[in-house]
């Protein structure tokens, strides 16, 4: 049921999967064109997969757009370390209309559009803060264009991406993306 790999953990290989976890993992696959490796180590827990797919179709149809969503992602990758979810945002982002520049930039939690650049300052202050915020970094979003909603929305980007950051660092998943370089010494 589960396929030999060189992650802390198994990865479950979808063929063998059963009940939600197959149906789950075929959603992926339907989107993905393969299911990546996140998935399979993922998958071990069938509550902990069902949460963070449905965290990304969620989110993936949310107001601030694929791309930005991207964006904040590769930004939150450099800034822990995960080889793994920068290399596949990177992609991601490019499919939702990034440009590579784009990405780089983002990368380092910088872009020539305001908005943008409001939005993965923020994100990277959360995430360095461990959420311990002003007042005024809320109003810099407003200040930017942002609603409440969205505002929402970029701190519930930040939570999946820890999630997924974390699991994929924790557990050493190989990255099945092509790969993309930290702008950042780890830490």
């Amino acid at each position: 049921m589960k396929e030999k790999n060189m992650t802390r953990i198994t990865l479950i290989d979808p063929a063998s999967a059963t009940g939600g976890v197959a149906d789950t993992l075929a959603q992926v696959k339907s989107a993905f064109g393969v299911v990546p490796n996140m998935f399979k180590a993922v998958a071990n827990s069938p509550a902990a997969l069902s949460s963070m797919w449905s965290a990304f179709g969620a989110l993936g149809h949310g107001r601030l757009g694929a791309k930005l969503g991207e964006q904040i992602a590769v930004a939150i990758a450099d800034r822990n370390a995960c080889h793994y979810c920068l290399a596949a945002h990177t992609g991601l982002g490019r499919r939702a209309g990034a440009t590579a520049e784009e990405m780089a930039e983002a990368q380092v939690g910088r872009s020539a559009d305001p908005r943008t650049a409001a939005a993965l300052a923020f994100a990277l202050h959360v995430v360095e803060n461990r959420a311990n915020i002003d007042a005024s970094d809320v109003d810099g979003l407003r200040d930017a264009g942002f609603d409440d909603g969205e505002v929402v929305e970029i701190i519930a980007h930040v939570a999946l991406n820890l999630f997924t950051n974390y699991v994929n660092v924790a557990l050493d998943v190989p990255v099945d993306f092509p790969g993309v370089k930290l702008s950042r010494v780890s830490r």
